[in-house]
C-alpha cells in the first residue's frame, strides 16, 4: 500500500504493522476486530492521513468500533498504545510505540484493556498429577465472589460469566387483583350470571354461577439512562432488561440521555447481541449528556397514559446528574410517581458508603421515589426482583431514609 501526505512507501509497512498490533489489542479487550477491519482502517488512514492525532483517532474509531459502549474501551486502548510524547513525529515516521505499565497521572484503565496489554503467560511445565486433599470449609466459590464484584472492575472472563448469569435471571413479579371478574367454581355467587342461566333453563331451576376477581401480572416500565456517566453499567443492565422482557408479557423499555427513545421492539429479539445491536442503531444520543427533566416530561406527555394506565411499576436507572432545569425535574418526577403503582430508582453511585444527596438532580428525585437501590453488581440486580414484588402487593409502605 502506498500512503499519501508525504509518508514514504518504505515506511508504509510499519503503519500496517502498528495498526495490526493495535487491532490485536482491541481484540484482546473484547472487540470484534477482524482482518477485514484492519484493511479498512489502513485504507481510511491513507485517505485522511496521519498528520493530526484527533483525525487519526476518529478514523480508527469509525472503522474499528461498531457499538457506542465500545468507545470507552477503544479510547483507553488508543491512549495507551499511541501515547508517545512525540506523537506527531513518530506517527509520521511510522514507529511502533512501546507500552510498559501505567503512567502516573493517567486516567484509570479498565481491566479489559489492561488484560489486552498484558503479555501472555509463559507455558507451565508439565508435572505429574498428584492427589491433593484440602479443607474447603473456609473457601468461597467463584460464583459467590462474582455476585458482589463491581461491573466496572470485572475482567473479560468475569464479564462473560456475569452476562451468562444475567441471562438466566428472572423478575419475580407477583400478580395483582383487578376489578374485572372471571368465572371460578369456588368464587362468590354471581347473581347476574345465575339469573341468565335460569332464564335459559326456562325458570324451573336456578343454577348458581360463581366468579372471582381476575388476577394478572402488572406491566413494567423501565427508563434507562444511557448518558456518558452511565455507560459502564448500561450494557449489562440492558442485558438484564432483555432477560426480563423475554419472559414477561408487558415490559416497556425507553432510553434517555438528551432525548427519549422507545426500544421495546428491539429488546423483543431472542438473541441478546442482536437486541443490543438494534438498540445501538436506533438510539442516537448514546454516551452524551443528560437531561432527565426534559426526558421525563416527554414520557409523561407522550407515553404515560398508554403505558401506566394499568398500575404499572417503574424502574428508573440513572445517577441523577442532571444538566437541565432542576425545577422541571421536580415537577415531572412528582407527576410520574402519581401516575404509576411504584417508582424504584436504581443508582450505581449508591454503592459508595459515603454517598450524599448533594447534586441538584438527586435532591429533586429523592422525595418522589419509593425505593432507592444501588445497581452495580449481580447481587444488586437480584434485589430488584424483591423490590418489584413489594410494589405489586399494593405499594411500599415504608420508604428508605433520605440521604
Amino acid at each position: 500500500m502506498t500512503l499519501r501526505l508525504g509518508v514514504s512507501a518504505s515506511n508504509s509497512h510499519y503503519l500496517a504493522e502498528n495498526v495490526m498490533h493495535f487491532a490485536r489489542v482491541l481484540r484482546g479487550a473484547g472487540l470484534k476486530v477482524g482482518p477485514d477491519r484492519v484493511i479498512d482502517a489502513l485504507q481510511a488512514a491513507e485517505i485522511t492521513g496521519v498528520s493530526r492525532r484527533d483525525d487519526f483517532y476518529w478514523t480508527l474509531a469509525a472503522v474499528l468500533v461498531d457499538r457506542h459502549d465500545q468507545l470507552e474501551v477503544f479510547d483507553q486502548a488508543f491512549r495507551l498504545f499511541w501515547r508517545d510524547p512525540q506523537f506527531m513525529e513518530h506517527m509520521m515516521q511510522m514507529l511502533l510505540p512501546r507500552v510498559e505499565g501505567r503512567v502516573a497521572g493517567n486516567p484509570p484503565v479498565g481491566n479489559r484493556v489492561a488484560e489486552a496489554f498484558r503479555p501472555p503467560a509463559p507455558p507451565r511445565p508439565q508435572v505429574p498429577e498428584q492427589l491433593v486433599e484440602f479443607d474447603a470449609a473456609l473457601t468461597i466459590s467463584e460464583r459467590e465472589v462474582l455476585q458482589h464484584k463491581d461491573f466496572d472492575t470485572m475482567s473479560n472472563a468475569e464479564l462473560a460469566a456475569a452476562q451468562r448469569m444475567i441471562a438466566a435471571m428472572k423478575l419475580p413479579l407477583r400478580e395483582i387483583t383487578t376489578r374485572r371478574f372471571e368465572p371460578h367454581p369456588h368464587g362468590n355467587i354471581d347473581a347476574r350470571a345465575s339469573l341468565r342461566a335460569g332464564l335459559r333453563a326456562g325458570g324451573d331451576m336456578l343454577p348458581l354461577k360463581r366468579h372471582m376477581h381476575k388476577c394478572r401480572v402488572p406491566p413494567l416500565v423501565i427508563l434507562c439512562d444511557i448518558s456518558g456517566s452511565m455507560s459502564r453499567y448500561t450494557r449489562l443492565f440492558l442485558l438484564f432488561v432483555h432477560a426480563a422482557a423475554n419472559h414477561l408479557r408487558d415490559v416497556h423499555v425507553l432510553t434517555f440521555g438528551t432525548r427519549l427513545t422507545n426500544v421495546t421492539r428491539q429488546l423483543r429479539h431472542r438473541d441478546a447481541d442482536v437486541a443490543l445491536a438494534g438498540i445501538g442503531n436506533t438510539v442516537n444520543d448514546w454516551s452524551g449528556g443528560t437531561r432527565i427533566g426534559e426526558c421525563l416530561h416527554a414520557f409523561n406527555r407522550l407515553w404515560s397514559r398508554r403505558l401506566l394506565a394499568q398500575g404499572a411499576g417503574v424502574l428508573l436507572l440513572t445517577d441523577g446528574l442532571e444538566r437541565g432545569d432542576a425545577v422541571q425535574l421536580v415537577q415531572e418526577a412528582e407527576r410520574l410517581r402519581k401516575s404509576c403503582r411504584g417508582l424504584i430508582w436504581l443508582n450505581p453511585l449508591l454503592r459508595y458508603s459515603g454517598f450524599e444527596a448533594r447534586a441538584a438532580g438527586v435532591k429533586a428525585l429523592l422525595p418522589h421515589v419509593d425505593r432507592f437501590l444501588p445497581v452495580h453488581n449481580l447481587a444488586s440486580l437480584a434485589q430488584i426482583g424483591s423490590a418489584l414484588a413489594n410494589v405489586t402487593r399494593g405499594g411500599i409502605a415504608s420508604r428508605l431514609s433520605r440521604h
